[in-house]
């Protein structure tokens, strides 16, 4: 199978890179690396050969490719896929991008929630198939065994979304954030007798200064927060917050009955890893160990942790979370808003099962069915 790989090289493509290698996927396929910038240029993938690039803007070479999978963001998929599927081939589309998501010829790919209806889509003659939001897969893989048993009414999630969902420039300018914010404050910690008070102060006129670094983020973030997140959708919500509800009821085919699922995303401090924190009615009453075992045995990456402190804090952390495929959820309690009205919280690393892990595990489907 001749696989070409585009944005290789960036965040979302390296974690790829990284879990392909792990899992020897390398070994069944002929991969092929395409660069839109450095084509015809040598490079070694991964410590892989050394290899020479080939030109991702250049239909015929793309074309030349049973598979494609990009990781080169939403402007190369608008740019090529629609010229490329119309030039005649018809080989496999995997992408990271939102671009097609939506789009009635393609499939949200989240194979251990969808994967009988990638089957399906595959027996039918689907080519597009395409990473879902990043929370949005996270919150169903965690929420999975409740999905799965009918039982979810709605869903309120409050989202506090790491600095790498918006990308490697991000994570450094959050990095340079912190930096500043202690080169601001330093002589003051190391003074003994030095007031939390005028530390605070110090801390404060940094971040308010006109050179604290905000290129990316557009606002302070390391010791602040940002509630808003993605474009405005014109009617109070942001694109992000959109996407929980289209998304989950497309993965679910629930376009015509939806599960209204609403919430506020809002970019937090963390390097890497979202965190969600769930609000959800069911359609009956369920004890809480109940709701327990049934997220517990839906999949092999959830885990529920238990609603006590220690727990909690050891596990439901991103520190905890970060570069493992595991997805825990906890605090789950039944509340006293109103009927069946149950609260929960979970972590997810989205380089991984919200990124990188369900394009490499469609590869993986396309490779078994070759065999």
């Amino acid at each position: 199978m001749q696989v070409g790989l585009v944005g290789w090289r960036g965040m979302v493509g390296s974690v790829l890179m990284q879990r392909m290698s792990a899992e020897k996927d390398f070994d069944e396929i002929t991969p092929s690396f395409f660069s839109t910038s450095q084509a015809g240029q040598s490079a070694v993938p991964m410590g892989r050969a050394e290899v020479v690039l080939y030109d991702a803007n250049n239909l015929n070479q793309l074309s030349e490719m049973d598979v494609i999978i990009s990781c080169q963001g939403g402007d190369y998929t608008k740019r090529v896929h629609g010229p490329l599927r119309e030039s005649g081939w018809s080989g496999y589309w995997i992408d990271a991008a939102s671009t097609l998501r939506m789009t009635s010829d393609a499939v949200i790919i989240l194979d251990p929630i969808n994967g009988s209806d990638i089957d399906v889509a595959l027996g039918s003659g689907k080519k597009d198939f395409i990473g879902g939001n990043c929370t949005t897969s996270l919150m169903m893989l965690a929420m999975h065994g409740l999905f799965q048993e009918g039982l979810i009414d709605w869903i309120s999630t409050m989202t506090y979304q790491a600095a790498s969902g918006a990308g490697a420039q991000n994570m450094r300018e959050l990095i340079q954030q912190m930096g500043s914010i202690y080169d601001a404050a330093e002589n003051e910690l190391t003074l003994s007798s030095g007031q939390i008070l005028n530390i605070d102060a110090l801390v404060l006129d940094r971040m308010r200064a006109h050179d604290f670094p905000t290129e990316h983020f557009g606002a302070p973030l390391a010791g602040s927060l940002i509630p808003w997140i993605d474009s405005d959708m014109g009617n109070g919500q942001s694109k992000e917050e959109w996407k929980a509800q289209a998304e989950t009821n497309k993965i679910l085919r629930r376009e015509e009955n939806p599960i209204a699922i609403e919430g506020i995303c809002v970019r937090v401090g963390a390097m890497r890893c979202h965190s969600q924190a769930l609000t959800f009615k069911l359609s009956k009453s369920v004890s809480e160990s109940e709701v327990e075992n049934i997220l517990n045995q839906a999949n092999d990456w959830v885990s529920v942790v238990p609603n006590e402190k220690a727990s909690t804090i050891s596990m439901l952390s991103p520190t905890n979370v970060t570069r493992t495929l595991n997805v825990p959820i906890g605090r789950i309690r039944k509340l006293s808003l109103a009927d069946n009205v149950y609260s929960a919280f979970t972590v997810g690393d989205q380089l991984l099962w919200g990124a990188a892990e369900p394009l490499r595990r469609m590869l993986r489907i396309l490779i078994d069915r070759e065999e």
